[in-house]
């Protein structure tokens, strides 16, 4: 009798392997600045417009775009700033998206730093979100994905050598 049963979750879990997605595939902008006066690095967070977590800008891939181009776009789109994207990536992180009508699509971003120069004024989703520069401590323990901390403390080691490194010279 058990053997009807064993094939019976057997089968439950090819099918539930059959439907299960790979993750999509989004891409996202680690915007960042450092302070002349006190060489202070800081990250810009924004709330997203569904939960008010705190997030980094991200959104999905654009036909005729490379993907750090859309990390570029999307932090202009998001939060009003422009500056240079780096082409390689940071790294990637995983989350699960709540799409409108409740379905939980599971997510994959790639992060790509963004040094900013300019901040504009008027920007597409301007009053949607709340927007802040803050230390890569506090961003770390703002954002809830722990991938994404792992990204902003690895970037905060890489920058502050470079800072120190460049102050030596």
């Amino acid at each position: 009798m058990t053997r009807p049963l064993a094939i019976l979750a057997r089968i439950a879990n090819d099918v539930q392997l059959m439907f299960r997605r790979p993750p999509r595939q989004q891409y996202a902008a680690l915007c960042y600045r450092v302070r002349k006066k006190t060489d202070e690095l800081e990250v810009l967070l924004l709330t997203s417009r569904d939960t008010g977590r705190w997030v980094i800008p991200k959104g999905w891939p654009m036909p005729g775009k490379l993907s750090h181009e859309v990390a570029a776009r999307e932090a202009f789109e998001e939060a009003g700033v422009r500056g240079t994207v780096e082409t390689d990536p940071l790294g990637a992180f995983s989350y699960d998206k709540v799409l409108k009508d409740g379905i939980q699509v599971p997510c994959r971003v790639q992060v790509y730093a963004l040094d900013v120069s300019d901040l504009a004024k008027n920007f597409k989703e301007k009053g949607e979100r709340t927007i802040e520069w803050v230390s890569c401590n506090e961003a770390v323990k703002r954002v809830r994905e722990p991938e994404l901390r792992d990204i902003i403390l690895a970037f905060e080691l890489r920058m502050t050598t470079r800072l120190v490194t460049a102050a030596a010279k």
